[in-house]
């Protein structure tokens, strides 16, 4: 079977032929509000399996295809792609080019959401290279492409000849007055406070992404659940279309043991037991490497020798007993650094380590360490956000970043991976639905957390960091936010769950549940299974140890900063607000924006103005942002009846004085308004361009404005008449 397969082969068809003479089949049922349907049979017929997956007016391609393993691989090449043609929906790409290139950050983050889930459904030992692409071919821009491209590539792999062991299926569910809706479109997401994307077999769970806010866990139970009943469904319709279908499937048997673990196991089990007792990510790392090579030059003093194993085989097996070790071992409650099953490692949390930033913190737990830095800016600073829906800007942003030295390895520097981008929206999300209102706190916020340490839940240390850094800025969040990691060992129905996993318990467990989230609720949610699928038990168990854990974490953290801190920092940019007549927005950036920029170039600020009418200013300091905003008030404020305002003489008249009490607004003044004694000139009062206190006392139907000096004076405690009576009486 091997050599089939390496020359391209499974039984008597090559790997990417499989429905090339099918005729067109479609299968479709009422899910939610709209038909979901798969069909094959038209389009890409030389890949080794291929649908077209469509709800509502959203249709995805998706088309599998697989090559012969690569000589000496010993992991499974899986390759998931996912693009969304702008043009789908109707539009050109944003920008100078109008040709799709690199995938965007959505894009990434639904090629990781694809594969996630898929990677287990194959048997183990099969390396063979395999592909997934997904194109959203038409978008009614109300459904999102991502969740069907999930269904329509596990559908392109159960009718292929792979050894696929669907069906597998996944679903998008909100919450929405109290009701679980799958596939939710944009707009009733937008009201939904749940936003879940589960996969799963019709008997487990398998993955499981998704964001909140504050929801409890029973409710997130219920909604794990709701959509476990929707995969259900999914999966019976998608095996009548596999049944429909009706082609082969290839013969896979696991490549049998060469008896090299037996032999590992039986002679050095104790000793590498004994390594793992080391204390130290790294120490326990060079202890074990010291007696794998022993062990080595031991077994295979010549690897050319006739009948030698060879060094691939030894360090497989090497490894097999390694992670057999470390399950037994937590099967027995018993963990490699000692630790209980839901005990934390030691946290240390820290504030205002970075000067100059706008916000700092560090956040370790064991071995896992963050940095975080906190930037805040102006609406300027927003991200836009282009794509097959509406362009829409982002005011909070969390980067990721996992330099080698992390881990202790060398590595070239290069642009972010799937692995930190996908980290950074989980820890993005997780945190965002604790952000102040917009309107509260107007400033664009960018967190970036650098991972120093790493050993385990690298992710989850970045919510808490993050939580840490933006209180220290003196971001008003509405509660704080702590993640935690975790893990599971399953051997038949024995299984134990592990809290705050490390390195070498997520590599050789069967589960990373990351579970982030406030004292009130779950804001973020992330399932990866190594295995075929969990059950409703290990859930709710799961979800019960984090939310333990989760408080623990939260009081730690509130030992370093209790509460977020009144006012941002003194290098922070200085944020004032306004709201004006949208009608005057005209008349505050004048013609070709010569207002506005004269205003910014005098007072050194920076404004910006929405179509509402509502103004930002944006400055150094407070000094400077308090001359900003007072230049826009005088500029753009309404008349009040009843004000007193600081006016200029503009005109002189027989019957009196016209001052200008606003920019290019002014008001008469009539001369038995001047004072409170007899004027019998207006020139003996005022002349063009005095200084003048007057005061609104009326605006007639023809918006004239008529002013008051004389009320001014009196309600000013400056009358004329009386500093005259004062004057005579002291003569």
């Amino acid at each position: 079977m091997r050599e089939c397969r390496a020359l391209g082969l499974y039984g008597s068809f090559p790997p990417n032929v499989g429905i090339g003479k099918l005729k067109k089949i479609r299968v479709e049922k009422q899910i939610g509000k709209s038909t979901f349907s798969f069909e094959t049979g038209i389009f890409a017929k030389q890949a080794a399996g291929s649908c077209l997956v469509q709800y509502g007016d959203t249709v995805v391609l998706s088309a599998a295809a697989t090559g012969s393993p690569r000589p000496g691989i010993d992991f499974f090449p899986l390759m998931c792609d996912y693009r969304e043609r702008t043009a789908a929906a109707g539009k050109f790409p944003g920008g100078f080019m109008k040709r799709e290139g690199r995938p965007t950050m959505k894009e990434t983050l639904t090629a990781r959401l694809i594969d996630r889930p898929i990677r287990p459904m194959f048997p183990e030992g099969f390396n063979d290279e395999v592909q997934i692409q997904n194109f959203v071919m038409s978008s009614d821009r109300q459904t999102d492409g991502d969740v069907l491209a999930m269904n329509g590539a596990c559908a392109a792999l159960g009718i292929s000849p792979l050894p696929f062991l669907g069906p597998l299926a996944s679903v998008r569910m909100g919450y929405i007055g109290g009701e679980f809706v799958p596939f939710p479109t944009q707009d009733d997401l937008e009201s939904s406070t749940l936003d879940l994307i589960i996969s799963g077999t019709k008997d487990a769970v398998l993955m499981i992404e998704g964001f909140a806010r504050e929801m409890p866990e029973d409710t997130m139970i219920d909604a794990i659940l709701a959509g476990h009943a929707v995969i259900r469904d999914l999966c019976d319709l998608q095996q009548e279309f596999i049944d429909k279908a009706g082609l082969p499937k290839m013969e896979f048997e696991s490549p049998e043991s060469d008896g090299l673990f037996d032999v590992v196991a039986q002679r050095f089990e104790g000793q590498m037991i004994e390594a793992m007792k080391t204390e130290g990510k790294h120490a326990k790392s060079d202890a074990l490497h010291a007696l794998r090579d022993q062990v080595q030059a031991e077994l295979i003093p010549d690897e050319e020798a006739e009948g030698a194993y060879s060094v691939s085989s030894f360090r497989s097996a090497w490894h097999d007993l390694e992670g057999k070790i470390v399950r037994d071992q937590i099967l027995t409650g018993v963990r490699s650094d000692g630790r209980g099953l839901n005990e934390l490692r030691d946290i240390q949390c820290e504030v205002d380590l970075l000067p100059r930033v706008h916000g700092s913190a560090m956040f370790q737990r064991g071995e896992t360490q963050a940095l975080v830095t906190i930037c805040l800016g102006t609406g300027r600073d927003e991200q836009r956000v282009d794509g097959l829906f509406e362009e829409f800007t982002k005011r909070f942003m969390l980067d990721y970043n996992f330099p080698s030295f992390s881990v202790g390895e060398c590595r070239p520097i290069r642009g972010p991976g799937r692995r930190e981008i996908g980290h950074g929206a989980l820890a993005e999300r997780s945190v965002n639905p604790v952000l102040p209102d917009h309107d509260a706190f107007p400033y664009t916020i960018r967190v970036i957390s650098d991972i120093l340490e790493s050993n385990g839940s690298s992710s989850m240390a970045s919510v808490c960091g993050a939580t840490l850094g933006l209180m220290a800025a003196g971001v008003p969040l509405t509660n704080p936010v702590a993640g935690i990691s975790v893990g599971l060992v399953k051997e038949g129905e024995k299984w134990e769950l592990l809290t705050d996993i490390i390195g070498n318990e997520d590599h050789f467990g069967d589960m990373d549940f990351k579970i982030a989230g406030t004292q009130n609720g779950i804001t973020g949610i992330q399932l990866d299974l190594k295995i075929n699928g969990i059950s409703e038990e290990i859930i709710r168990a799961t979800l019960a140890q984090s939310k333990e854990a989760r408080l623990e974490i939260l009081r730690n953290m509130l030992t370093a900063i209790p509460c977020p801190r009144g006012n941002t920092a003194e290098s922070a940019p200085r944020l004032l607000r306004t709201k004006i007549n949208p009608d005057k927005i005209g008349l505050l950036i004048g013609p070709g924006g010569k207002t506005i920029r004269g205003i910014q170039e005098e007072v050194g600020c920076t404004i910006e103005v929405d179509e509402d009418g509502t103004v930002t200013v944006a400055a150094a300091n407070q000094e400077i942002a308090d001359a900003g905003l007072a230049r826009v008030d005088a500029l753009t404020a309404s008349v009040q009846v009843g004000k007193i305002y600081d006016g200029t003489v503009t005109s002189v008249k027989d019957f009196g004085a016209f001052v200008e009490i606003l920019p290019g607004r002014d008001g008469l003044c009539h001369i038995s308004e001047l004072s409170d004694e007899y004027v019998g000139n207006v020139a003996d009062i005022c002349a063009v361009g005095d200084a003048m206190q007057v005061k609104v006392i009326a605006v007639d139907e023809q918006d004239r404005v008529k002013l008051s000096r004389r009320v001014a004076m009196q309600e000013l405690g400056e009358s004329e008449k009386a500093d005259n009576e004062t004057a005579e009486s002291a003569t």
